[in-house]
């Protein structure tokens, strides 16, 4: 090989690129700031509230990547480092994810989208507990006599329905009267709560492949019955399992899942009076229902003196439509159902109502302008029918799409027929006049805020005019008249809240319980109790003194010090009146 020729006189030699040019740190300078920007909540001044937690998580990865692909890019292409070094590097990182792809698998995902990884060999928690066959035949002859209490806890969000129990006051100096375990155990995965009914227990739970309905002593946390079907909801950020919470009425269990089943269940003895595959039922394309409701059926039974009305659904196979293509108006040939009443006695079909595709809020019974309505959310509307019949009454627009933006929060009615709604995803809160007339019904907006209540998929409680929710994972409490925020502080994640008396308990996503004055004056924590660990997207249930707490792997009960009932003649207003 012949030697190379010397440089030109006066030519310059190339400077060793062993480190990155100034445009390649002005690059990752960039980066950096527009990271710290996203991650101090600055963004939202240019994009708006719809720059959730979650949507920070996911630019922050987006820009962390591209500071790492721009670093790689130098790296192999313009640097002077050795052929073998780069390839090296290169050879590394490439076995590096397709290691991590073979070994890892993603186990759950929280609810700002942070994942949890596991290996592929392990097996779900669910699957490793005793099957619902083993559990049943075990239980077999564990009934016992169902008797109403004064503190049972009969269904979603409490016995009135709104995450509020204003009659009961508890002790939270937790400090120094901390809560007293009872008894813990593991459970099925799922996001379903408890309900109670004298001694007993309710809640759904996936073990393996079997949904189940199961039955647990309240005071040992011992399994009394348990009722399964062969289903099973799994999907990546939905996680796995049922998420509604069964319905308890004069002793009788209701209970839907989250693939479409619904139960009623003898409570004494856990024998199945009826069951029904809502789905088949309805004539529902179950493959395109769970793509478009991606997250599981979580709407609980609505169970009044004669029915039991539930979420219904679609796309429907063979649906009719009107002669110009549109789609049809009459809820028995339309594709999409909204609510389905099914008869409380014999689980008869009585009635459909609403042609628009279901969310993941529950339905509720509801009084205004001197008449009864079942009041729910569907896919993007408030929207309200009789319950005799199941004829729309009344509705507005709630934006959402129940594969993206859902509405999963719960309506709230309050005085002067006003209705309170949220949800997250840049929606935010508002209130809403429902006047009627002798020409019909009139809805106008009193106030919407998008920066306000950003309930994701949880629930707010109100009291003394005041709403208290996880506002994107920080508590936050506003004042319903017109919207102004109170305070807002205190992260917790996507959790959940239970009103007792004035004293607010907050389920925070990481398995704490935190006890918080209802108070409009800036609160400091009263107590924090360790109930159980990793993620927790359940409701509380207070039964008595008897706190139930539960998460996809373990649940616990907790005995409260309970001062005395509050006085309904004191001058405090109900949790359920805003003035």
């Amino acid at each position: 090989m012949s030697p190379q020729p010397p440089a030109p006189e006066g030519a310059t030699q190339p400077a060793c690129r062993l480190f990155p040019p100034v445009r390649v740190w002005i690059t990752l300078a960039s980066l950096t700031a527009a990271t710290a920007l996203v991650r101090h909540g600055w963004l939202e001044l240019i994009a708006g509230q719809v720059v959730d937690q979650a949507v920070c998580n996911i630019i922050t990865l987006i820009l962390a990547f591209s500071g790492l692909v721009s670093l790689l890019i130098w790296f192999l292409r313009e640097s002077d480092h050795s052929p073998r070094l780069k390839k090296g590097v290169a050879s590394g990182l490439a076995a590096a994810v397709l290691i991590a792809v073979a070994l890892l698998r993603i186990e759950r995902v929280s609810g700002d989208l942070v994942p949890e990884f596991a290996f592929r060999w392990q097996a779900s928690r669910d699957t490793m507990l005793p099957s619902a066959a083993a559990v049943a035949q075990a239980t077999s002859q564990a009934g016992g006599t169902w008797v109403a209490t004064p503190g049972d806890f009969p269904r979603f969000l409490g016995p009135n329905g709104n995450a509020s129990l204003p009659d009961v006051a508890i002790r939270s100096d937790w400090q120094t009267n901390p809560p007293r375990l009872v008894w813990r155990r593991p459970i099925g995965a799922g996001w379903s709560g408890f309900a109670t009914f004298g001694d007993h227990a309710v809640t759904l739970e996936q073990r393996g492949d079997d949904e189940a309905i199961t039955c647990y002593s309240l005071q040992t946390g011992e399994p009394e019955w348990m009722v399964a079907v062969p289903t099973r909801h799994e999907t990546v950020l939905g996680g796995v399992g049922p998420r509604s919470t069964p319905t308890i009425r004069e002793g009788v269990v209701y209970a839907t899942g989250a693939t479409g089943w619904l139960h009623a269940i003898d409570g004494s003895t856990g024998t199945v009076r009826w069951r029904k595959d809502v789905l088949t039922d309805l004539g529902i394309d179950r493959a395109v229902h769970a793509a478009a409701v991606a997250w599981g059926r979580s709407g609980s039974p609505l169970v009044t003196d004669s029915l039991v009305i539930v979420p219904a659904g679609g796309p429907r196979q063979g649906a009719a439509t009107a002669a110009d293509g549109t789609a049809a108006t009459d809820p028995t040939t339309a594709a999409f159902v909204s609510l389905a009443a099914y008869d409380r006695s014999t689980g008869e079909r009585v009635w459909l109502a609403g042609t628009e595709q279901i969310a993941y809020s529950t339905p509720q019974l509801v009084s205004m302008a001197g008449r009864e309505f079942v009041l729910t959310v569907n896919e993007a509307h408030v929207a309200a029918y009789e319950p005799a019949t199941g004829k729309a009454v009344w509705q507005f627009p709630w934006p959402g799409h129940s594969n993206s933006d859902a509405s999963c929060s719960q309506p709230h009615l309050l005085d002067g027929d006003r209705v309170f709604i949220s949800k997250g995803y840049g929606v935010g809160a508002a209130v809403f006049a429902i006047n009627h007339s002798e020409t019909g019904w009139l809805i106008e907006p009193v106030w919407q805020q998008s920066n306000l209540l950003k309930t994701k998929f949880t629930n707010v409680a109100i009291r003394a005019g005041h709403a208290y929710g996880l506002s994107d994972g920080i508590l936050e409490c506003v004042r319903l008249t017109d919207g102004k925020r109170a305070w807002k502080r205190g992260r917790y994640g996507q959790g959940q809240v239970l009103l007792v008396g004035e004293t607010l308990l907050v389920q925070a996503e990481s398995g704490e319980v935190v006890a918080v004055p209802a108070t409009p004056e800036r609160p400091t924590e009263l107590g924090r109790l360790d109930a159980i660990e990793g993620q927790t997207w359940n409701n509380l249930c207070l039964a008595g003194s008897l706190l139930l707490v539960r998460n996809a792997e373990e649940a616990a009960c907790y005995e409260l010090s309970v001062n005395r009932p509050v006085d309904k003649t004191e001058s405090t207003p109900s949790a359920g009146s805003d003035e």
